[in-house]
């Protein structure tokens, strides 16, 4: 009876300290007293997946982001890029870390051409872009990149809405912004010179308006301000009737003082950009060193899930699965 009972205690002690082992978390990534430009501790050898690959971590439907074992999420986050996937990836953030209260989540901009750099070196855990990799990289660094699509992003020139101008064809469009045409009089708008303001090489909010508004032809390099700062754009823009600029939709949803121009007729819109209409959008992507950190798929996850993904629109970003078949195989080309 007495070997009875001490077999059972036994068995117990056994059973609590498996339980305690498994509450301890299965989440890896950067302690969170660790600085943004530290390397996540779970990066992928550079090799190890192509650029084109897309990866989607688990889905995260809840309102709460968890690991594949269910349990929260801990560790840190650390992302950086494109200043066009700023808003969404900072509310994102601000959301995912309410649920996740032990993973800190850090989210800065500095252009898309930035961020790939800095994910493809190790020094933060997301690399966000308005571009694929392998426009901004060598094929080396961009091999090791896995590419996590979120959304889309629509890119519109703006001017201020004192000038009267809501329309420009394609090649009044070039004609500006290749220093060509420098008085609004010449497209149709008063008597007054061309402001430009443009972005820095690095941006991929450049790149996507280089290739889709101006058909590949670059920017005159006698901009009055080039700037990736968003906000500091359309502050320009408001300040200074004859300016004209461009920024994501994401950034109009609540802007005062700055008008979209259609190009060719059609609307900046995600309507428009959805049927095909509107040319000048790409896709937005957060990429990691292979497959990334355990935290940094589920903050993916949490941005392409269920709940969150219903916030796209409102804030100014094109779901995917919306697209027209011809419009989504036209920008992959």
């Amino acid at each position: 009876m007495k070997n009875n009972t001490l077999r059972a205690f036994a068995a117990a002690a056994a059973l609590l300290v498996a339980v305690s082992m498994a509450g301890c978390g299965s989440v890896t990534g950067v302690p969170t007293d660790t600085a943004a430009s530290a390397a996540p501790a779970t990066a992928a050898p550079a090799t190890s997946a192509p650029a084109a690959t897309s990866a989607p971590a688990a889905s995260a439907t809840g309102a709460a982001a968890t690991t594949a074992a269910g349990t929260a999420v801990s560790g840190s986050v650390t992302a950086s890029g494109s200043s066009a996937l700023l808003p969404l990836a900072q509310e994102a953030a601000k959301e995912f870390m309410a649920t996740n209260p032990d993973c800190s989540v850090v989210v800065n901009g500095g252009g898309s051409g930035t961020g790939l750099k800095q994910v493809a070196e190790g020094s933060v855990d997301i690399g966000n872009s308005d571009v694929f990799a392998g426009e901004k990289l060598d094929a080396s660094a961009a091999q090791g990149l896995v590419d996590h699509e979120v959304c889309t992003i629509t890119m519109a020139p703006v001017v201020n809405s004192t000038l009267g101008v809501t329309n420009l064809t394609t090649d009044q469009l070039v004609s500006i912004f290749t220093g060509k045409t420098t008085n609004w009089k010449d497209v149709g708008g008063p008597d007054k010179a061309i402001m430009l303001v443009t972005r820095p090489s690095s941006s991929g909010t450049r790149a996507l308006f280089r290739k889709w508004a101006l058909n590949g032809q670059d920017e005159a390099s006698n901009a009055a301000l080039e700037t990736d700062d968003s906000g500091t754009l359309l502050q320009t823009v408001q300040q200074n009737d004859g300016a004209i600029g461009y920024v994501a939709l994401s950034y109009l949803v609540n802007a005062e003082g700055v008008q979209a121009v259609s190009i060719d007729g059609a609307e900046p819109s995600l309507e428009n950009t959805n049927n095909g209409t509107y040319k000048v959008w790409g896709y937005e992507h957060m990429y990691t060193r292979g497959d990334g950190s355990a935290a940094s798929q589920a903050f993916i996850s949490y941005i392409t899930g269920d709940v969150f993904s219903q916030k796209l629109e409102s804030m100014g970003y094109g779901v995917t699965a919306k697209l027209s078949a011809d419009a989504a195989a036209a920008h992959r080309n």
